[in-house]
């Protein structure tokens, strides 16, 4: 084949082939991701046929890498990290060192050294950001409480990635265990080096780039031309990546997760990050195609056992210790199972680790494949975990006093205050979920001086809720004793906002038990959902878009006839 011609025959049969094999994986119900994988395994140099050319292969995942990353930093959002931080930001952490050590250790009963061990443990330790996504997306949760903590403890395995790209090399040295000894001040020199180029490079975006680029954005988006925003969305993500490695000598992640983070800061931070997402997808895919490339697929048949024990690591390990850690900030054993069934795969995070260290010469080939054999089957697992989160609950719930004590557990937050009156807590609305639809029911309420009592999953915003004096109680009101908490028994009306039809079918049911007075009213941004719960008349359904077509359609016609009205006088 001439040489000129490697790169697009690279393409082509990397598109090509993913096209094919996600297709497939799509129709049988698994992550396209899988298909991907399988892709790059069919063009690696480990199966027979054509092979692509794994230099160039990687050159374009590093581009998927910038893209990705730019992506995260474009999605990170501040405000929805402080919004389950006290659970999030110390349970990530936790779930972290925990599952490192899991890692580190049996690498360490394999006869690697310590930094294999260690790299190997991270990359075990953090889930993938699209399949964790999609998974939530498809099934309702992203809104939920349950999605804002799983997205939020995602956030923090984010930086954490970030952090482990920018001190990885430095410590590399050390870690590697040549024969070469690198003493104390030299690894401390190099750390602090580092360290002071990263800081600057972060100072530049957060004092120049935070203005400058959401500025060139904007001045741009006036030319009004399409493939012009586009293109200044790319330019600016790949541009800063690479000028960050070049000029400050840190990784095209880092670069690519600030450039994401700035743009952020503009006001068309989501048109730009809708109009790059058909380009961030593509590269993503050659990212993902390069990634199967290199995966040795012998390792399943020569080393079945330390397979087994990475996906026992990834699915049970590392769920284990978050499931734990959720109850153990005593969130109902809901929350506990939805976060920890999210978190049982890895993905493109744990490539980009194995990626480095496997170049910096601490991860073995071995390693690396394990990775790769370990993200390949808890992807195509998943949403088999995710559909066995809910008959796990039902059967934890039957037969464990256990779980029942830790999920509801003595809690100041999961009942009322023994001063409220008893006045308060009668003929009184009871609202479930205090997200924008729910706050904004309770405002309207508060101004008419109607008494409620909100029931929330997330006992940050109970707390909040109760230094503002209004009356809340924290857990999950499908479980008969929230509701029982909020004193529905004595309450004229629930409203129920942003829950799944499963869980507003167990609180009516529940309502209609302790009071068949209650009238339910319940919104949902589902179609099916709201369907299916008129059709059980578990009470007055509200489809959210249904809801805002209905309300402009109203206000137009208002407008319309206002205007006959004058025209005729």
């Amino acid at each position: 084949m001439p040489h000129s011609t490697i790169l697009i025959a690279t393409i082509a049969v990397s598109l090509g082939l993913a096209l094919i094999f996600g297709l497939i994986a799509q129709r049988l119900k698994l992550p396209v991701l899988v298909g991907y994988l399988i892709a790059g395994m069919i063009i690696g140099p480990f199966t027979p046929g054509f092979v692509a050319d794994i230099e160039l292969s990687n050159q374009l995942a590093e581009i998927g890498v910038i893209l990705l990353m730019f992506g995260v930093g474009l999605h990170f959002s501040l405000n929805d990290l402080l919004a389950v931080r006290r659970i999030a930001l110390p349970g990530a952490i936790a779930q972290i060192v925990v599952a490192t050590a899991m890692g580190t250790a049996v690498a360490v009963t394999w006869g690697w050294s310590i930094g294999a061990g260690i790299v190997f443990g991270l990359a075990l330790s953090v889930a993938s950001t699209v399949v964790l996504l999609r998974a939530l997306e498809q099934r309702g949760l992203l809104k939920s409480i349950n999605g804002r903590i799983a997205v939020g403890w995602l956030i923090v395995e984010d930086l954490v990635v970030v952090l482990v790209l920018v001190l990885l090399p430095p410590f590399s040295a050390g870690f590697a265990g040549g024969t070469e000894e690198v003493s104390s001040m030299q690894l401390l020199i190099s750390l602090v080096i580092t360290l002071a180029k990263v800081s600057v490079f972060i100072a530049f975006m957060l004092i120049v780039g935070k203005r400058l680029f959401p500025w060139l954005l904007w001045h741009v988006a006036s030319a009004k031309s399409k493939e012009l925003f586009t293109l200044c969305v790319i330019a600016v993500a790949v541009g800063i990546a690479y000028g960050a490695a070049v000029l400050f000598d840190v990784s095209f992640a880092l670069g690519a997760f600030f450039s994401g983070m700035v743009m952020r800061e503009s006001s068309l931070s989501h048109r730009a990050a809708q109009e790059s997402l058909p380009l961030r997808d593509a590269f993503s895919v050659l990212f993902f195609v390069s990634v199967g490339m290199l995966f040795d697929p012998n390792i399943l048949i020569e080393e079945p056992l330390h397979v087994l024990i990475v996906v026992a690591i990834i699915i049970f390990g590392k769920s284990l210790v978050a499931f734990i850690l959720v109850l153990a900030f005593r969130y109902p054993l809901n929350t506990a199972l939805t976060v920890s069934v999210s978190l049982s795969q890895i993905g493109e995070l744990s490539f980009i680790l194995a990626s480095l260290g496997l170049s910096l010469g601490l991860l073995p080939l071995e390693g690396y494949s394990l990775v790769l054999a370990g993200a390949f089957i808890s992807i195509t697992l998943n949403p088999l975990v995710f559909r066995s989160s809910e008959p796990i609950q039902n059967w934890i719930r039957a037969r464990s006093r256990l779980a029942r004590k830790l999920e509801r557990s003595i809690d100041p937050l999961a009942e009322l205050p023994t001063a409220v009156a008893s006045d308060y807590v009668t003929n009184h609305v009871v609202i479930v979920g205090y997200g924008s639809v729910g706050k904004r029911i309770g405002e309207i309420l508060a101004q008419k001086d109607i008494h409620f009592v909100v029931a929330d999953h997330n006992r940050e915003v109970v707390e909040q809720l109760r230094k503002q004096g209004i009356h809340a109680v924290a857990g999950d009101a499908s479980d008969p004793a929230v509701l029982i908490q909020a004193h529905i028994s004595r309450a004229s009306i629930l409203i129920v906002t942003a829950c799944d039809a499963l869980r507003i079918r167990q609180m009516a049911e529940t309502t209609q038990i302790l009071n068949p007075q209650v009238e339910v009213l319940a919104s949902t941004y589902d179609v099916e959902d709201a369907v299916r719960l008129q059709r059980e008349n578990v009470g007055t359904v509200f489809l959210a878009d249904q809801e805002l077509a209905n309300n402009i359609s109203q206000r137009v016609l208002q407008k319309l006839e206002s205007q006959d009205e004058d025209h005729k006088n």
